[in-house]
């Protein structure tokens, strides 16, 4: 079944499931989109939270949910931040939500007492005092996201729905799960130029790496936005980009802000921009280096769920997650490490290549090999001495994530969208992994702009 060229371009250049997909359209409507995050103690930020009477325990640390709609994390953050008056480094979160979505995460707010955080006032934000702490939340707390996700203007019969559903939910179960590639939104679907900013940056092409940033235009952004960008690409004025681009472009003008005044301090201008996004544009590159690795493993056929001798396995721990405990098959623990696979104490998994990760060997690490030649990428030059803050060590990710408590759809009339269904899915992923990239299976669009991803 062939994938749009899109994804194509972000490294999923297949799909695991063979049934046709229902088609249709996310997103519509905000609460479309729904996210719950759940730690690894089994607590769940829920978007109908209530803040507690006195929160209990005890610690610097005061443990909350933030209830967002049609935000991005980082600004919600900042934002958050400015109103209690403090420094964003006081709040830490266990991980990013989609913006595009009505989601609850927790989050810590080092001295902060709660009665100042009930006198935050933002639109579309909520924060609700639970607990004190003497530990902060961070990222190795959660297990992963609760989805209740809503796809409109399904064009299929029930009966058409509930069959390709199934037939797709029966293959991935069989496979023991689905693919484990970066979502589109690592990327930016709109505008999905995130991972060649890092690429350039990794090649310590820092010039290129910002004007693929400012000026390169997609045609799925809005005019404004692209017409300014190709006068940019035109002109190289920063200082007359600075006028004409749009006011919501915040990241892009506070480059061209450094721009203006030092046109050739490439450097200084990545750094008006937030750590977390330097180190963003370096690892949606290294994602896209491992979509494509995966994306070929799967096309030449080589099994997702049996080691080869070179690949990777990584034990998981009680909750499936991954640990560090890591085994390199050879032909001598080949036979344990798929004894452990079949077990579920295992998973297979592939590089994300950094300075301090090397490729697989054997048959994937051709793959990688071939991969990164035409790339014209080495593992050492994930070291970039222009801006070390934006190297990366790499790490390794598992081939293959888990679809846990999938729920039969709900199919009903799309009163949106006259007739046509509308179909919500629900299920739980393990942190890291995508909605978007298991919705895919399900949908398999052929627009992915005009669905909604």
């Amino acid at each position: 079944m062939r994938v749009p060229r899109l994804e194509r371009d972000l490294g999923m250049e297949v799909y695991a499931s063979n049934p046709l997909g229902i088609g249709g359209r996310i997103r519509q409507l905000l609460e479309d989109f729904i996210v719950e995050e759940v730690l690894a103690d089994g607590s769940m930020a829920q978007i109908s939270q209530t803040a507690a009477q006195q929160p209990l325990g005890e610690g610097r640390h005061l443990v909350c949910v933030l209830v967002k709609r049609d935000w991005d994390t980082l600004l919600a953050v900042k934002r958050v931040a400015r109103q209690l008056r403090i420094s964003q480094r006081r709040i830490q979160i266990a991980g990013m939500k989609d913006a595009k979505a009505l989601t609850a995460q927790h989050v810590s707010l080092s001295g902060v007492a709660p009665e100042h955080v009930r006198r935050v006032k933002v639109k579309d934000i909520d924060l609700y005092p639970l607990r004190f702490s003497n530990e902060m939340v961070f990222p190795h707390l959660l297990l992963g996201n609760r989805f209740r996700i809503t796809v409109r203007a399904v064009s299929h019969s029930t009966i058409a729905i509930e069959r390709r559903v199934k037939g797709v939910q029966e293959e991935l179960s069989n496979l023991g799960g689905f693919p484990n590639f970066f979502g589109h939104q690592r990327f930016g679907t709109v505008r999905p130029i995130t991972h060649l900013v890092g690429k350039f940056i990794v090649l310590d092409r820092l010039e290129k790496a910002i004007m693929t940033f400012l000026a390169q235009p997609s045609p799925y952004e809005h005019p404004e936005s692209r017409e300014a960008r190709k006068q940019l690409r035109k002109t190289r004025n920063f200082e007359e980009a600075l006028h004409i681009f749009p006011k919501n472009l915040r990241y892009e003008r506070l480059m061209l802000t450094s721009l203006a005044k030092r046109p050739e301090d490439y450097v200084g201008a990545f750094r008006r921009i937030p750590r977390r996004l330097r180190k963003l544009f370096v690892q949606a590159y290294q994602s896209h280096l491992f979509n494509l690795f995966l994306s070929q493993r799967i096309k030449l056929g080589v099994p997702l769920t049996e080691a080869q001798i070179g690949d990777y396995a990584v034990a998981l721990d009680e909750h499936g997650l991954p640990t560090a405990k890591v085994m390199q098959a050879t032909a001598q623990s080949l036979s344990d490490i798929d004894g452990a696979l079949r077990e579920g104490k295992m998973r297979l998994a592939i590089p994300l290549i950094g300075f301090k990760q090397s490729p697989s060997q054997g048959i994937q690490g051709e793959i990688e090999g071939k991969i990164l030649e035409n790339e014209g990428i080495a593992s050492k030059d994930f070291k970039v001495s222009s801006m070390p803050e934006t190297s990366a060590t790499g790490e390794l990710r598992t081939i293959l994530t888990p679809v846990i408590n999938f729920s039969a759809p709900e199919i009903s009339k799309d009163p949106h969208n006259p007739s046509k269904r509308r179909v919500t899915l629900g299920f739980t992923l393990h942190r890291g992994s995508y909605a978007t990239v298991l919705l895919r299976e399900f949908m398999k669009p052929r627009n992915l702009i005009r669905a909604g991803f």
